[in-house]
């Protein structure tokens, strides 16, 4: 299994570089940010720091939307960033949130999702696409190569997922929820004509790795239960088109947004946000990898044989040089065991 880290891009710049450059020491392969530009600095700019000061990591977004960019722009600071340092970008994406409804905006619809991945994705890999009544291309391009993973819940947007991503990003860790959607990425991906297996899967969700007491376990849920009001932000949406009841969406998804009230983005991403009484203790766990080194273990092994390829850790709490230090010492050299050198 690979190992993400997920960063906001809050000032100063270099602390989040130097967390990346922290990150890949330990043995993680991917490093995301948030794509929020009024909450948050402009993530492609860091992108190059974080790829000037280290060697193998992967940069990406979580998520990027096509609303607050033009398409080709997307594609251009791709694959000038590919051009520049190799080809160690993904590009995630998703219908938006933060970044337009701050704006008072709007999420894009499906389709306009899935066409903004055709020419994002094709543009940035050197081919020619048609484009507003024009045929394009970047001429100074030669070698990008931009894998585009899609950011889903629902039901049509994990079935658009699984026809046109190459790959998954669930944004929560509860194994019941990761079985039914990569269930129905895949199926949509096999009907497609497509290898249900050349999608990857990535579970994002924070990680806080306490000392197994239970004051450690109950301040630990205390600094991720943000991340259950941004889960409620997309769920309640969907309960807004498909409703609560029926087999539409699951149960352990749905219901916990019931006492939800309302969602400040000044707080979006933020341990303490007091939009988040809602998120029961539950929530939190399920949602969230909380507790002492065994417990991470656990749960990422039961992720890995639901098809995980990857896990990305949120960082938005007061551990984050601690939880890297656990995940690169007691984590993930246990989850991916060294081979043998004589057997």
């Amino acid at each position: 299994m690979q190992f993400g880290v997920v960063l906001q891009t809050d000032p100063p710049a270099w602390r989040v570089v130097d967390l990346a450059k922290r990150a890949e020491t330990y043995g993680f392969t991917h490093a995301w940010t948030f794509d929020s530009h009024l909450l948050w600095q402009e993530p492609y700019v860091v992108f190059s720091q974080i790829l000037a000061n280290t060697h193998r990591l992967t940069v990406g977004t979580m998520v990027t939307n096509p609303a607050t960019r033009d398409w080709t722009v997307t594609a251009s600071l791709f694959a000038t960033l590919n051009d520049m340092f190799g080809n160690r970008t993904v590009c995630g994406i998703g219908r938006g949130d933060s970044a337009v409804r701050v704006i008072n905006g709007a999420p894009v619809t499906l389709k306009t999702l899935r066409d903004s991945i055709g020419v994002i994705r094709s543009l940035a890999n050197g081919e020619e696409i048609d484009y507003k009544g024009n045929k394009l291309r970047f001429p100074w391009s030669h070698g990008s190569q931009l894998p585009v993973w899609v950011a889903a819940y629902g039901p049509k947007a994990l079935a658009l997922t699984g026809e046109v991503g190459d790959g998954f990003i669930l944004q929560l860790a509860d194994p019941t929820i990761a079985e039914w959607s990569i269930a129905a990425v895949r199926k949509a991906a096999a009907d497609a004509g497509r290898d249900p297996q050349s999608v990857k899967i990535c579970v994002a969700a924070p990680a806080y790795v306490t000392d197994g007491s239970e004051a450690g376990l109950a301040h630990a849920r205390e600094q991720c239960r943000w991340f259950g009001g941004m889960v409620g932000n997309h769920v309640a949406d969907l309960v807004a088109r498909y409703g609560n009841e029926g087999a539409a969406i699951p149960k352990a998804l749905s219901d916990y947004i019931a006492g939800r009230e309302s969602y400040d983005y000044n707080s979006h991403g933020k341990a303490g946000n007091d939009h988040t009484s809602f998120v029961p203790d539950e929530i939190v766990d399920r949602f969230c990898l909380v507790g002492p080194p065994e417990e991470h273990i656990r749960r990422l092994r039961e992720l890995e044989s639901l098809g995980v390829d990857q896990f990305a850790l949120y960082l938005q709490h007061d551990a984050k040089d601690a939880t890297l230090a656990s995940y690169g010492n007691s984590v993930m050299p246990v989850v991916n065991p060294a081979g043998r050198a004589k057997s």
